[in-house]
């Protein structure tokens, strides 16, 4: 038997004027962005915005739908459409906000699963490791790449 210990790492702020100029521009985009989410069933409104390598910045948020899980989450929305516009551009930054009856929510939001592999497939892609900022009302936690939130996350090595 061996025992293997992962180990991750993050950055913790109290508030948002800790960040980094261009981190708090990133984040208020983010946050921006969460207000126009479209959450009708849960009230949870998430925002994300990212900063592709070109200077650019997409933004997206949460869509919901009746017919559960159609819908999609922020950070997705965000990323398959920086995606689909800079094809070739790798994301430098993905910032994620989230408002729960239009309040910034206390804890750090969290990415899900699917879009923490999703972020994890750009970081592959591209070869580069994205910087996570999670904003909460409590404190703002800042992750350097995706082994951070995913250390065992799917590889396409394993398709082989």
């Amino acid at each position: 038997m061996k025992e293997i210990v992962f180990r991750i790492a993050l950055t913790e702020y109290s508030g948002i004027e800790e960040l980094p100029a261009t981190e708090q521009e990133l984040l208020q985009k983010a946050r921006e962005a969460s207000k126009n989410a479209y959450s009708p069933y849960s009230g949870f409104k998430v925002g994300a915005a990212v900063l592709l390598e070109n200077g650019q910045t997409v933004t997206g948020n949460n869509q919901e739908n009746a017919a559960y899980p159609s819908g999609l989450c922020a950070e997705r929305t965000a990323l398959f459409y920086a995606s689909a516009q800079f094809p070739n551009v790798p994301v430098s930054m993905i910032a994620i906000s989230a408002l729960k009856q239009e309040l910034l929510v206390d804890n750090t939001v969290k990415p899900c699963g699917s879009c923490r592999q999703v972020m994890a497939e750009f970081e592959d892609r591209f070869e580069k490791p994205i910087r996570i900022i999670l904003d909460g009302h409590d404190r703002i936690e800042v992750l350097n790449g995706i082994d951070n939130l995913l250390p065992l996350r799917f590889r396409k090595e394993a398709l082989d």
